[in-house]
């Protein structure tokens, strides 16, 4: 029978070997590259290209037929509202002004006069007239006694009937014509009417006359200039091309596979190519409702927060940076640790747990080109392997590699991203 002692040397000695063996295998477990969870910053961002265009343009031209007097502007001048930009010659419409305002001038004295002398006489042809119907109404009225007694014949009787009917008649000529002479009056009428088409016809010809000098709408600067002094023009034509002055916007063509993530208020960069060191901060100011359908893009507009520098040009090309995503404190990794697609936002990566491999279900929050963050599945100090060809289950030795979140996420903002996306992108 063995005794205690044989017993517990037997037993160290099983130990002893356990721990050798333990030993030989893990230092036969293969070393693969592994990324310990640490908190960082994250900032995704959304790069492209946009083009410089002021809240509108007009272009100007005549709405008459004519020759060109005068050019007053040349192209990049800056004109206020009201300027003078061309002139016609305007000598025809001169002469249709003074002649509609002297027929004007004559209508109103006419209607002067029928107010003044016009209704003076009127009054004073009815006063003579009722005069004459008393005097005739008196003659009439002695006369019918003295043919009854035999000393006015019959004809003297009608003769003073036929007297006081013209008078009546004459009295009925004059009531009308005062009547007419009143403010209410048909003549009166007819006069304030000529009076108003006199004074439409002076109006027109002033207005063809002031659209021979063609102005500027509002405050604006000159982009394009396409006529000279002598030519020809014709409605419908444009002769200047205006930037009207207003918030400079940028306006760029974006995929629409970026669309969820702009947002109209969200920061933005603009950087010229020819003045690399001289950034502006911008903000979305509108994304379109529609898509092109042919470019499969979609337009978005972005204000810039301080007034533009003297450099900037109608149509200059723009590289733009919107800042489309922010973490301060987000346990970040790189999308080459996960393994296997995206579904509904969460994911599978391999994690080290007591020397072997074991896969975990993580719930991915922000994500760049090449990084994400992790909301739930792992905790701050995990190590996550980056072997594509370890299995769930393998025995493995983590070792640590340097990856810097804080680096990924300025390597998202960088030239090659801009570039990648800027050709996906078109303009």
């Amino acid at each position: 029978m063995m005794s205690r002692r044989m017993r517990w040397g037997l037993a160290g000695a099983m130990l002893l070997a356990a721990l050798l063996g333990g030993a030989f295998l893990a230092q036969r477990a293969p070393q693969v590259d592994a990324l310990v969870v640490r908190q960082a910053p994250l900032v995704r961002t959304l790069q492209f290209s946009a083009r410089v265009a002021t809240l509108s343009r007009v272009d100007i031209g005549s709405t008459l037929t004519g020759r060109v007097a005068r050019v007053l502007v040349a192209e990049g001048a800056r004109v206020r509202a009201a300027d003078a930009l061309v002139r016609l010659e305007d000598d025809e419409w001169r002469a249709a002004l003074a002649q509609a305002v002297a027929a004007e001038t004559q209508a109103q004295a006419r209607l002067a006069g029928l107010r003044g002398t016009g209704r003076t006489a009127a009054q004073a042809a009815l006063a003579q007239a009722d005069a004459a119907v008393r005097a005739a109404q008196a003659h009439w009225a002695r006369t019918e006694p003295l043919v009854a007694q035999g000393f006015y014949s019959a004809a003297q009787r009608d003769e003073a009937r036929r007297a006081l009917d013209v008078a009546l008649a004459q009295q009925a000529a004059a009531r009308a014509q005062w009547l007419a002479n009143a403010d209410t009056g048909v003549d009166m009428a007819q006069a304030q009417a000529q009076a108003q088409a006199a004074r439409a016809a002076t109006e027109a010809a002033r207005a063809r006359l002031e659209q021979a000098t063609l102005r500027a709408p509002a405050d604006a600067r000159v982009l394009a200039r396409t006529v000279e002094p002598g030519q020809i023009v014709q409605p419908g034509k444009a002769l200047l091309t205006l930037a009207l002055a207003g918030p400079t916007q940028l306006v760029a063509q974006v995929d629409e596979r970026f669309l969820e993530q702009l947002a109209t208020g969200q920061k933005a960069v603009a950087v010229a190519d020819a003045y690399a060191g001289q950034r502006m901060a911008a903000r979305v100011l509108s994304i379109a409702p529609g898509v092109d359908a042919q470019r499969g893009a979609i337009e978005v507009k972005l204000a810039l927060e301080q007034a533009p520098p003297a450099f900037l040009r109608e149509d200059m090309t723009l590289s733009v940076e919107v800042e489309t995503g922010r973490s301060e404190r987000a346990a970040v990794l790189p999308l080459s640790a996960l393994r296997g697609p995206v579904r509904d936002g969460t994911a599978e990566l391999l994690v080290a747990r007591d020397g072997r491999a074991q896969t975990r279900s993580v719930r991915m929050g922000l994500r760049t080109l090449d990084a994400f963050e992790v909301l739930d599945g792992l905790a701050e100090g995990d190590t996550v392997l980056r072997a594509p060809a370890v299995q769930p289950g393998d025995r493995v030795r983590p070792r640590a590699v340097a990856w810097d979140a804080a680096s990924a996420a300025r390597a998202a903002q960088g030239a090659d991203v801009g570039a990648a996306l800027t050709g996906a992108m078109g303009r």
